[in-house]
């Protein structure tokens, strides 16, 4: 584990809990230690207050979050800690187990560690945060957070990054670029979940499998088998995008990287998409290319 894990990376483990006792927040102290523990609530002063097995701990307002003090982060980056893991150094330990914490100074560590370290094409470990209709934005570490725009979250496009990700999902993402002025850390994902190549051997002609409807043309009906393959079914007046359907599958053709299919049926009831399936998941990508065989396909060039 990291030393910069996204937040709740660290609850829960024998580490972090051994720190949690006057003795061990003492320590915790001295070494620079970053510790977890789970906010419980946030006072008038919108100070957090955090669960130290027992006592409490004090993160004040100004140390909550990056960019508090200086105005430039909304209060709801505090209030929507509260019932959450929260990452933080301590500045000040009590013999009785109490202690004054700083969220802040953690997530400033990290990003200069990020900063200092991260080029473009890494792959790092993410935490989902929360969803807006342009994209997930992402804990890459102590609660610093990132975004991936929806139109990277896969090669499958999506109406809404809920469709793809839910919130405390555990996932990958690579370093697309790093704007070094206002220091922030962009990610890309759908480069993990493999080529077209990788993903259609997956599947053989003359099987039946499920899918979801992505998008309707007056030409035909793209289903999207995993993230990152979609197929081309005949037109069906009653489908609606987002309806999940059992397609046959009619043909792989890779030298177009097309697999034509036949809507059977639509699927009633709750339906749930496989969980995301990664090719890559540490290391480092240089290039990714979709498709050689399919003019105009997803590819991405890290700069170095």
């Amino acid at each position: 584990m990291s030393r910069f894990s996204p937040e709740g990376t660290r609850l829960g483990t024998a580490e972090n809990a051994a720190y949690l006792t006057p003795q061990g927040l003492q320590k915790a102290h001295a070494e620079g230690s970053i510790l977890e523990a789970r906010a419980l609530r946030c006072d008038r002063a919108h100070n957090l207050i955090v669960d130290l097995g027992g006592k409490s701990g004090v993160i004040p307002r100004n140390e909550a979050a990056l960019g508090i003090a200086e105005g430039t982060t909304r209060e709801i980056a505090i209030l929507s800690r509260v019932g959450n893991p929260v990452s933080f150094l301590v500045t000040e330990a009590f013999p009785d187990g109490s202690a004054n914490l700083s969220r802040r100074a953690a997530q400033e560590a990290a990003l200069a560690y990020m900063m200092a370290t991260l080029r473009p094409g890494d792959v790092i470990p993410a935490v989902v945060t929360h969803l807006e209709p342009f994209g997930a934005f992402v804990d890459i570490g102590c609660g610093v957070v990132s975004m991936i725009s929806i139109k990277r979250t896969a090669v499958s496009r999506i109406a809404h990054p809920s469709e793809r990700f839910s919130v405390g999902q555990h996932i990958f993402a690579a370093v697309l670029d790093i704007d070094r002025v206002k220091r922030r850390i962009i990610l890309t994902h759908r480069e993990l979940l493999g080529t077209w190549e990788e993903n259609v051997a997956l599947f053989h002609p003359g099987e039946t499998v499920t899918g979801i409807v992505r998008s309707i043309k007056p030409y035909g009906v793209f289903v999207e088998l995993t993230p990152n393959l979609s197929g081309l079914a005949e037109y069906v007046p009653a489908l609606s995008e987002g309806d999940a359907v059992s397609v046959y599958l009619k043909s792989i053709l890779p030298d177009k990287g097309k697999v034509k299919l036949l809507v059977i049926d639509c699927i009633t009831g709750k339906y749930e998409p496989s969980a995301l399936r990664y090719w890559i998941i540490g290391g480092h990508i240089d290039h990714w290319l979709y498709c050689p065989n399919r003019p105009g396909a997803p590819e991405t060039v890290f700069p170095s």
